[in-house]
């Protein structure tokens, strides 16, 4: 992308939705500052209810307080129905534009071909089987819905951060949804899919076998929600000006690579901190890091539908990119915090049914349901008039015949509210000028119950799946369906489903199988057809420029820390837009090497040890000083270290702090830089170190991210670049150290 191509993202959200959404924000300090009740009435006493009373007892309350009636009746319904799935979620403000109008030929929707546009977005990420209440790090499909506030009405892609579904017809929607939830006779498991009635559903529903190695994957607990790949699943239409018609699957590509949590971790700060993705999500807004997609399609035109082996319309299929490439028109850039969080992420209604002229439907038969299903979900969560709550109203003009119903905002003046009418009000609008015209495709075929032949075919794209993962991916995707497995007591559900793992790949059979007491193969049940995709491994949207934009790196210290040294280091990491926090003894002032223990000589730590686990963190570095003598002797350090080791990331030492990582956390397998006096540096297994680092050594290392010889926050900076160091884990270190 050109310099000017990345001015015009630039800057802040400035949309014609934001001016809109103005219309009902309040801002209290810009307001009179008085109480009122919902009609205005000024309230003088809020704290106590008008009741009967001699002044000295208390007697019953009075029914006629309006004022106490109000208050508790409206909390009484501050909740709405939360989602039956995806109730979980947060969302952000933003915009969309396209590159240029390179799309035209596929489509006349002007906000995927008119470059002039900035158009407003709102986007709801979540999770989709556990509640309002479970934590954001668990295993599970994440979504990924985008509103378009376009000019021709709101565009909804109601996606995934996985690119297929467990079913293909979305009658089976409500059975998958019963089978994933938590079981019926004890409301066990929240929040996770390792139980009796998921995998006895997978193991029988045979389509889901694709599906459920992308959740089992890497892909099933994010680093990020602005880590994550997002994907329209379904099969859409595009028509353009010519009346041509082509299938588009829409995909959304981040700026930062597509990067996930291990296990473990996702695990303990489901604990710690089961907020992580929400605090991310608006930290990284919060310090000048807009989370940013790259926006592409993949076409197929209507004539070559049939020339693949597999169903264009099955949602359980990718569409290899070896066979239809991405092309890349646009930019996404989410920059603006939600002012108020109920009326904008829990309200905002997002239906599949939603598109503009020049963009349609196929016979994608879980879409086809998902069209009916989403509408009716929003009628019975938020009412008729959904679609008038602020989040949900479009900028453009909405002139109909609509009339009435529950908590209806607008209102229209006159006397016709039907067509045809004598004055002709709110004629339908010729296709000509802009009114949204069906592609006139052709039916034919009888009334019954089936579906295609290629429909019948369930596991080449598994395997296609699994033969694409890298050695650490593959690795831990025989960890997670063990762990899943394991939670099954059923005999019967983790026995049938290692004979369906058979069917995909063999090693991966065999050592589930081992590890849950499952069936053990002898042979494979299915040839591997040996294909790979590059593009379905996390590691193929790796960055081209390495970048620690908006990554969390932890300072450990105590009294006694070398400041001048920690400041460069700091310094320059912010410089490159990384979040850094010292993480001290106490929340308060920590003591450098030479300054007096006293009040206001200190430095001030952002969190104790106790209080902000490595989990929270991307990296961790200890700077030199004598403060190492009192971190070796606290054991929440020593096991913050192991722990981010345990977790492959990225560990950076000097001076003294080597000999902590050497000698007190005992990382195995590691080269350091012994040397306390050298300032070499010893990039090993993604641990970095070094002798000293003075003014001297940190006026040459300006922060130019790469390994090399010289230059101690550069090969840190590479290293929290590249996400994790899986090395470790492929070679058994982090199994020898207890974490």
């Amino acid at each position: 992308m050109t310099s000017i191509l990345k001015d015009v993202f630039a800057g802040p959200t400035n949309t014609a939705k934001d001016k809109d959404l103005q219309r009902d924000t309040v801002d209290p300090s810009k307001s009179v500052n008085h109480l009122t009740n919902d009609l205005g009435v000024k309230v003088a006493d809020t704290d106590n209810w008008l009741k009967v009373s001699d002044g000295t007892n208390v007697g019953p309350h009075l029914l006629e307080d309006q004022f106490a009636r109000e208050k508790i009746m409206r909390f009484d319904h501050e909740r709405i129905p939360e989602r039956v799935v995806h109730a979980r979620g947060a969302g952000a403000h933003g915009y969309f534009k396209v590159y240029d109008n390179r799309a035209s030929k596929y489509t006349s929707a002007s906000v995927l071909t008119d470059s002039s546009r900035t158009t407003p977005v709102f986007v709801r990420f979540s999770t989709v089987q556990g509640s309002r209440g479970s934590a954001d790090t668990v295993r599970d499909v994440r979504g990924f819905a985008v509103k378009f506030y376009t000019d021709e009405g709101n565009w909804d892609i109601v996606g995934n951060d996985i690119p297929i579904f467990f079913i293909q017809d979305s009658v089976k929607f409500p059975d998958l949804v019963h089978a994933v939830k938590p079981e019926p006779h004890n409301e066990v498991p929240q929040g996770q899919s390792a139980h009796n009635n998921f995998w006895d559903f997978v193991g029988l529903q045979l389509e889901s076998a694709h599906m459920v190695m992308w959740v089992m994957s890497d892909r099933g607990i994010p680093r990020s929600y602005r880590m994550m790949q997002g994907f329209g699943v379904n099969t859409y239409t595009l028509t353009n000006k010519s009346g041509e018609m082509y299938f588009v699957k829409f995909h959304w590509i981040p700026e930062l690579g597509v990067h996930s949590l291990v296990w473990d971790e996702a695990l303990k700060i489901a604990g710690q901190d089961p907020d992580f993705h929400r605090k991310d999500l608006y930290e990284a807004i919060d310090n000048g890091a807009p989370p940013k997609w790259k926006f592409c399609v993949q076409v197929i035109p209507q004539a070559r539908e049939h020339e693949f082996e597999f169903d264009i319309l099955d949602a359980t299929k990718v569409w290899p990119e070896e066979l239809v490439p991405l092309e890349e028109i646009g930019e996404m850039v989410l920059d603006r915090k939600p002012e108020e969080f109920f009326p904008e992420v829990e309200q905002v209604a997002f239906c599949t049914s939603h598109v503009v002229p020049g963009i349609g439907f196929s016979d994608d038969p879980l879409l086809q349901g998902r069209n009916f299903s989403y509408f009716d979900t929003q009628l019975s969560r938020l009412g008729t008039n959904w679609q008038e709550l602020p989040i949900n109203r479009p900028v453009c003009p909405v002139l109909n015949h609509q009339r009435d119903g529950a908590m209806r905002h607008r209102i229209t003046a006159g006397t016709i509210n039907y067509w045809p009418n004598r004055k002709e009000t709110f004629p339908p609008v010729a296709v000509s000028e802009g009114g949204y015209d069906t592609y006139p495709s052709k039916v034919a075929g009888i009334k019954q119950r089936v579906r295609g032949a290629k429909f019948q075919e369930h596991y080449n794209q598994a395997q296609l799946f699994v033969n694409s993962l890298a050695p650490h991916e593959k690795q831990h995707l025989i960890q997670a369906v063990s762990f899943e497995l394991d939670h099954c007591d059923d005999p019967i559900v983790y026995e049938s489903y290692t004979k369906i793992l058979n069917h995909i790949d063999f090693e991966l059979a065999k050592q589930v199988a081992t590890n849950v007491g499952g069936v053990i193969p002898n042979a494979p049940a299915k040839a591997n057809h040996g294909k790979k995709s590059e593009p379905l491994s996390q590691l193929y949207y790796a960055p081209k420029k390495p970048t620690i934009v908006s990554r969390r790196v932890a300072i450990l210290v105590a009294d006694g820390f070398n400041l001048a040294e920690m400041q460069a280091v700091r310094a320059a990491l912010v410089s490159a837009k990384a979040l850094c926090f010292v993480i001290g003894p106490r929340r308060g002032e920590v003591y450098p090497e030479g300054v007096p223990r006293s009040a206001g000589k200190g430095c001030m730590t952002d969190h104790h040890y106790e209080g902000q686990r490595s989990t929270l963190f991307d990296a961790v570095y200890i700077p030199s000083g004598e403060h190492v003598t009192t971190l070796s002797k606290n054991g929440r350090v020593i096991h913050y270290v192991r722990e981010a080791f345990g977790h492959c990331k990225a560990i950076g030492a000097v001076g003294e702090a080597v000999k902590l990582l050497r000698d007190v956390a005992h990382l195995p397998g590691v080269q350091f830089q012994d040397d306390i006096r050298s300032d070499d540096i010893i990039t090993s297994y993604g641990v970095v170190t070094t002798g000293s680092y003075d003014v001297k050594s940190a006026a040459t290392d300006t922060l130019k991210i790469g390994p090399g010889s010289k230059g101690f926050t550069a090969n840190f900076a590479h290293a929290i670049s590249l996400h994790r160091c899986f090395e470790r884990e492929l070679d058994g270190l982090t199994t020898q150290i207890a974490y």
